[in-house]
């Protein structure tokens, strides 16, 4: 598990993350979105130890990483944006070397290579030169790195970035098998991607996590600007009345039901709840209305309303945890 409390990091007079917590519960994959400068980076570097927070506490297993740093670390795989390769290593010898700082002993190494090297299919590469491997390989190459010691918690930042098609739908399966053995935290701009293999999805903009839902659930968040109606009568009339009132922008027919009955979506000011006003407007002119739900959203639009601060209420506390006392803060207090 990983519990990150009233995290805030400074630079400056810049916050560039601004008092956050969440928990990772064991076996889950974690979608971290954000626009660029949200603060995402800043915060897996915190949580891998490699830079310090200015205030907040972040726990690997119970692991403090600031205080308990090498307990926490071995519980930890990291796979940076930029993978840390040593080009004029062959691959074998670049991933002795990472066994070497993990503390691997000699006698499970050649096992526990052999395992991670056919997980993430490097095999034929394996006494090649890093420099001179492919950009989809040199991934790979990253994230058998992360592996090394078996942690049960991978961050993996970007993981697909430069890769092509094929590439990333080889290293998504990848990533979603790992799910199966590993908690994972992903970060990465292709939701699509997310959508594909997160259990759930957690967004940060200006150093804040804005919203956090499973990837169901912040895809189907209503947008009341847009509605869906089944209503009865002539479609084209119906669609012409609609328009004319004020804050509807559009109404086009999406459907004819054959039945004598039309599916009209409705599309109203951006923000603004146009359910009341199409009642107002079908019962003026005695129309029978027979459905009418909200369009759901898709997670790229779900994601740019919540940016864009059009979508406030998203399952979110940015103090649920300190608000929370954990298992170690109660057997502290008994002691």
């Amino acid at each position: 598990m990983i519990e990150v409390k009233n995290l805030t990091k400074k630079f400056g007079p810049h916050t560039a993350v601004d008092n956050i917590s969440f928990v990772v519960n064991d076996g889950e994959i974690l979608g971290f979105l954000g626009p660029n400068g949200a603060g995402k980076t800043t915060t897996m570097n915190i949580m891998t130890g490699f830079i310090s927070a200015t205030e907040g506490t972040v726990r690997i297993n119970g692991y403090d990483i600031l205080d308990e740093p090498v307990k926490a670390k071995k519980q930890l795989g990291y796979l940076p944006d930029v993978p840390p390769l040593y080009g004029d290593m062959t691959v074998k010898e670049y991933l002795d070397f990472v066994c070497d700082l993990k503390g691997v002993k000699k006698a499970d190494r050649a096992s526990m290579i052999d395992e991670i090297i056919t997980t993430v299919k490097i095999k034929d590469v394996y006494k090649r030169l890093v420099k001179n491997l492919s950009k989809g390989y040199r991934q790979r190459v990253g994230l058998a790195q992360a592996l090394v010691g078996f942690p049960e918690v991978l961050i993996l930042d970007e993981p697909t970035v430069g890769l092509d098609p094929k590439q990333i739908i080889e290293m998504r399966d990848l990533i979603k098998r790992l799910g199966e053995r590993h908690t994972v935290i992903l970060s990465s701009h292709i939701l699509s991607e997310v959508s594909a293999v997160c259990d759930r999805v957690m967004i940060i903009n200006k150093g804040r996590i804005v919203a956090t839902d499973t990837t169901e659930g912040l895809s189907g968040k209503a947008d009341n600007s847009a509605q869906i109606i089944t209503v009865k009568g002539n479609g084209a009339d119906i669609c012409q009345s609609l328009k004319e009132w004020a804050y509807i922008e559009n109404a086009v027919i999406e459907s004819d039901n054959k039945d004598g009955t039309y599916n009209i979506r409705v599309e109203g000011e951006k923000g603004f709840d146009i359910r009341e006003i199409i009642g107002k407007a079908l019962a003026e002119k005695n129309i029978p209305l027979l459905m009418l739900r909200p369009v759901a959203l898709n997670l790229e639009e779900a994601f740019l309303k919540v940016i864009n601060g059009e979508i406030e209420d998203m399952n979110v506390n940015n103090e649920e945890i300190s608000d929370t006392a954990t298992a170690e803060d109660i057997r502290e207090e008994e002691e």
